[in-house]
């Protein structure tokens, strides 16, 4: 079960954490209970703007279960080429990484932005990520390729748009040419 956007919640950061301890309180009752196997933060921008950390996070986890032996498995954060020309990719700099070391699954959702960025890429710019893809798979390509990623979420309409997507995470881009992209990226 994952905590969505509690960034959103209306809260300065300190009152969101009592309130994500209040969060977890509960969850951790939902996984004693056999109601939940393991929770999560679902956030669109509260590592960005400093809301909370996964070190908190797992400080908060710790604290209501009284151990190490929390419920807490996962973080999830938008990733895309958007997140790319603002700053450097969740894989390089980020929530992520921070996940990965402490053992939480880290998710990357929202790959093509809300379905804006396929028609706001140009073929171009599709061609420098991997030479004949189009602009939708370019852009999952990115987001699929981050090294600090479990996970990355996605949905298709139809089964030829989900033997693309398929396909197109099948066969990542290498680091190297990864940190080229989000270069070019990072220089608008």
């Amino acid at each position: 079960m994952f905590v969505h956007n509690p960034e959103h919640a209306g809260l300065c950061r300190t009152e969101l954490h009592p309130a994500l301890r209040e969060v977890f309180t509960v969850l951790e009752e939902f996984a004693a209970a056999g109601r939940v196997g393991g929770c999560g933060v679902a956030t669109w921008s509260g590592f960005q703007h400093d809301a909370f950390s996964v070190s908190e996070l797992l400080g908060l986890a710790i604290e209501v279960a009284g151990s190490g032996e929390h419920h807490l498995r996962a973080v999830q954060q938008p990733v895309s080429l958007v997140m790319a020309g603002r700053s450097p990719l969740p894989s390089m700099a980020g929530a992520p990484r921070p996940g990965r070391a402490a053992g939480l699954i880290t998710f990357g959702s929202s790959p093509l932005h809300g379905g804006e960025l396929p028609g706001l890429v140009t073929y171009g710019l599709a061609e420098f990520i991997r030479p004949g893809a189009s602009p939708g798979t370019a852009c999952l390509l990115v987001a699929a390729s981050c090294p600090s990623l479990d996970v990355v979420l996605l949905s298709a309409g139809t089964a030829p748009h989900w033997a693309v997507a398929k396909a197109t995470i099948a066969a990542p881009l290498d680091p190297g040419r990864l940190r080229k992209v989000t270069d070019v990226l990072a220089q608008g």
